[in-house]
């Protein structure tokens, strides 16, 4: 008989791709992964992971366990909703985690038509980035992450996750206020492409978004400054420093003296951001309304 919490495991080191960091993400030692994967190489007859220095890697044998731990996993998140919801499910706590602008901009007005159409249902609220949120869920740190499209990211098609589209935005260049094309009405990508520029660090969704951007513009932007805090972003661009792309939410009630902001004409570039859950769980009785809130709230 094979435990499902051994496959859980199984997933975490396929996703981290190091015994260590699955590991620490399921706050286990390394030695307690190592003999839970080797009980289920007994459990199973096969060899399941191959070590090498670089970390460690699904043989084919356990690529095929993967497949089946997936819907397995996700028929558990079912069964565990189902028992929920007979037991009433009225009350109890879900943690979520959400990038800093999407706290502001969904998590808190859901939190406030939570607290009118769901009182016991208390929500515990992480500041995670947006590449960080996803896995989180995966490996069942958190319930519910708030999330944006990423390179690298868990495609829509992803049988682990179910998601809620929430809302897409778009970035506007922030430029110095005696920049040549402060004037203009709509910024081309292509004229800043000799500029230095302002942006979040490599690994935050933004940065790929920024890069990708001047990418299809016919350039690749010289960052030679780096936050992921925006705000230092817009201080730096009315200091004179360079240029930058800055999610348009992020930059609501934002002190931008010294600086103008533009859209970006043409395709100007959007971050997508939506809601995702472990496949099975959206039908939690505590999950569902607290998905239902961010989708009113996102509008």
């Amino acid at each position: 008989m094979i435990e499902a919490r051994r496959l859980h495991i199984l997933r975490a080191v396929a996703d981290h791709r190091t015994v260590t960091a699955a590991a620490a993400a399921l706050y286990l030692t390394p030695s307690a992964v190592s003999q839970q994967l080797t009980a289920l190489e007994q459990e199973t007859g096969h060899r399941l992971v191959e070590r090498s220095a670089r970390g460690v890697r699904l043989t084919a044998a356990g690529e095929i366990l993967l497949a089946h731990t997936n819907a397995v996993l996700a028929q558990l998140e079912r069964a565990e909703a189902e028992l929920a919801a007979y037991s009433s499910g009225e009350a109890g706590t879900v943690t979520l985690a959400s990038f800093a602008t999407g706290i502001g901009l969904v998590v808190a007005p859901a939190l406030t038509r939570l607290a009118e159409t769901a009182p016991g249902i208390r929500v515990r609220v992480q500041d995670a980035e947006g590449d960080a949120s996803l896995p989180m869920v995966l490996d069942r740190q958190v319930d519910v992450a708030v999330a944006v499209e990423y390179r690298g990211a868990p495609g829509a098609d992803d049988s682990r996750l179910t998601r809620v589209p929430l809302y897409a935005e778009p970035f506007d260049a922030v430029l110095p206020a005696g920049h040549r094309a402060a004037g203009s009405e709509r910024v081309p990508l292509g004229e800043l492409a000799k500029d230095p520029w302002i942006g979040p660090f490599p690994g935050n969704p933004c940065h790929d978004v920024v890069v990708l951007a001047c990418e299809q513009a016919g350039f690749q932007p010289v960052l030679e400054h780096t936050s992921d805090d925006f705000r230092a972003v817009v201080a730096l661009a009315s200091a004179g420093a360079g240029v930058a792309l800055v999610p348009r939410s992020a930059l609501r009630g934002m002190d931008v003296a010294g600086a103008v902001v533009r859209p970006v004409d043409g395709n100007a570039p959007t971050r997508r951001v939506f809601a995702a859950v472990r496949t099975g769980a959206e039908t939690h009785p505590l999950i569902s309304p607290v998905l239902g809130a961010l989708g009113d709230a996102a509008g």
